[in-house]
């Protein structure tokens, strides 16, 4: 079989690598990325997709702390790679003073400002969203921290793995017996980075239809994307005082549903969240009895039957290899999906079809494969440009030639280390 990361691969017509200026729906835009790790360089990564100039900032000494995440090769990030996609970098130090100068003048010049530092250090430093916008009253100025900027909590340091912990996810993830379980990956950052882009695309409409054409100051926490994604637990016990709990991979909703291992020692999963769904897959694993029971009618009293439903799918599935089963699953208009690691999900015919990943050319690892742009668009489609930059690798070329800073003065700048 041939190795899916030694071929060949013509890009997507969306998300391939693109020369010369942005196109997209947002060309025009600038962007200033001066977040970190990970909800707010996601949103001005999806911000940069779609065609926004982004200058991402990030500290002259340190650099950004996402470069130390994750797998490298060569010495090269590979997160940062698609990350910073579509990012120019600047290496400027904004509690420097001279370096928070620097800043202003890039502000003045910005349509959105993407920050992620905890509650009151921009305004410790002089950068507050009250000066900026008296240099730029048009600014949006996208503020993303872990419990947002007022509350008792508002001071304190925040990260995803507490959002996680806070909204519920952790609590309901695993088995009944088992551990609260937090994700193996950035799932609270994902979801707020994800939710912080709509939201400067919102602030930015609204400053369209504003006479006066005024930025504003978006307030988003990592908790809060994710207590909406976990569902109407709070509605829940405020009305009926139930505190909902563990199950595994199943759901209170319906049955069956979980994943089920498969003869040749793979797992797929099964979802019946529709009642046609379910009475098709029973029909399918050869007990369509259980159908005219009257509990099979709803979704709840399914789910209090679902020992007995996944029993009788688990015995059907386990002895039949997992092609076997999607194919006769997909026959019978049932729902299934494997359960992937990424070599199964980079071999995936529909993946690859579809374009849900590219490959895009990357000055230190040659051809590098990657998530396309997140979705499709018919007349003002995304493209990623380039891939994560080098640090400082576009400090010049901002300042000097697009600030009008002088090459004399980012010298001294780079010598004091406001700038790299």
């Amino acid at each position: 079989m041939t190795d899916p990361r030694d071929e060949p691969r013509a890009p997507s017509p969306e998300g391939a690598e693109a020369d010369g200026p942005a196109t997209g729906p947002l060309a025009g835009l600038t962007v200033i990325d001066a977040a970190t790790i990970l909800a707010g360089p996601l949103c001005a990564q999806l911000l940069g997709d779609y065609g926004a100039d982004v200058i991402k900032i990030e500290h002259p000494v340190a650099g950004d702390g996402l470069r130390g995440h994750g797998h490298a090769k060569d010495g090269h990030p590979l997160w940062w790679k698609e990350v910073s996609r579509n990012k120019r970098t600047v290496g400027l130090s904004l509690s420097d003073p001279e370096g928070a100068d620097v800043f202003r003048g890039l502000v003045a010049r910005a349509d959105v400002l993407v920050e992620s530092f905890r509650p009151g250090t921009l305004e410790r430093w002089g950068i507050g969203p009250d000066e900026l916008h008296s240099l730029n009253p048009g600014l949006v100025i996208v503020r993303i921290s872990g419990f947002g900027q007022r509350g008792p909590y508002a001071g304190r340091a925040g990260f995803g793995t507490l959002a996680e912990a806070m909204s519920g996810f952790a609590h309901l993830t695993g088995e009944p017996e088992g551990p609260p379980t937090l994700p193996a990956f950035g799932l609270a950052d994902s979801v707020c980075g994800i939710a912080a882009s709509s939201a400067a695309m919102m602030a930015l409409f609204a400053r369209e239809r504003d006479p006066l054409r005024r930025g504003q100051v978006v307030d988003l926490s990592l908790l809060e994307p994710l207590l909406t994604a976990v569902g109407p637990s709070p509605t829940v016990y405020d009305q009926l005082g139930v505190v909902e709990r563990r199950h595994g991979n199943r759901s209170t909703n319906n049955a069956p549903r979980n994943t089920y291992r498969t003869s040749d020692g793979h797992w797929v999963a099964v979802s019946t969240s529709a009642q046609a769904i379910a009475e098709r897959v029973m029909r399918l694993v050869g007990h369509p009895e259980v159908i005219d029971e009257p509990w099979f009618a709803t979704g709840g009293g399914r789910a209090a039957h679902a020992d007995l439903l996944d029993g009788m799918v688990a015995g059907w599935i386990g002895a039949r290899t997992r092609e076997v089963v999607i194919e006769e699953f997909t026959g019978a208009g049932a729902a299934v999906a494997p359960v992937y690691d990424a070599r199964g999900l980079v071999e995936d015919p529909h993946v690859r079809e579809a374009g849900m990943l590219t490959r895009v050319r990357d000055e230190d690892l040659g051809p590098l494969l990657m998530h396309n742009v997140m979705w499709r668009m018919s007349r003002t489609p995304g493209a990623i440009r380039f891939t994560g930059r080098a640090p400082g690798a576009d400090t010049d070329a901002v300042l000097v030639k697009e600030l009008g800073l002088d090459p004399a003065e980012v010298a001294r700048l780079r010598e004091r280390r406001a700038v790299r």
